[in-house]
């Protein structure tokens, strides 16, 4: 099932696309609105997520830009299995991270969410949980001291 073709011929999943990073964008700053921005030399609590904000809807413009000058493409049958899976994923990260540690909470978020790909394989699945897991654990736990359990022990 495609949506039928605009009537001026654009690239419509593009222009979907650069609509959602500019909404997001938008919906981050004004959340953070009541934030305290600072300066890069003295950085306030709003800084970080005020300038991720900011740089996502600045994509999201220079993406809905671009897609009004490609030829038109429809958007195809919109498949919500991927979704589900890393939303399933991503709640359950959340749910185990407190409950079951850190270590437990990124394989599930990484092999969970790598089943939303059906080119996905399990060696590069396995490798990639490995390495990732290691590095966020000694990245967030050890460098920066996240308070998080790092095993469910």
């Amino acid at each position: 099932m495609s949506i039928k073709p605009a009537a001026n011929g654009r690239d419509f999943p593009d222009i979907l696309a650069g609509g959602v990073l500019i909404f997001l964008g938008a919906l981050g700053l004004w959340a953070g609105r009541d934030l305290t921005y600072g300066t890069p030399a003295m950085m306030g609590p709003g800084f970080l997520p005020k300038s991720l904000c900011a740089i996502i809807a600045l994509i999201g413009v220079i993406v809905l830009i671009k897609a009004l000058s490609k030829p038109h493409e429809a958007l195809d049958a919109v498949n919500p299995k991927p979704l589900l899976i890393l939303v399933a994923a991503i709640a359950g990260f959340a749910f185990a991270a407190e409950r079951f540690g850190f270590v437990a909470a990124t394989i599930w978020l990484l092999v969970v969410g790598s089943l939303a790909d059906p080119e996905s394989r399990w060696k590069e699945i396995f490798v990639s949980t490995a390495v990732l897991t290691t590095l966020g654990a000694l990245l967030f736990v050890y460098g920066l001291g996240v308070q998080m359990p790092i095993w469910p022990f």
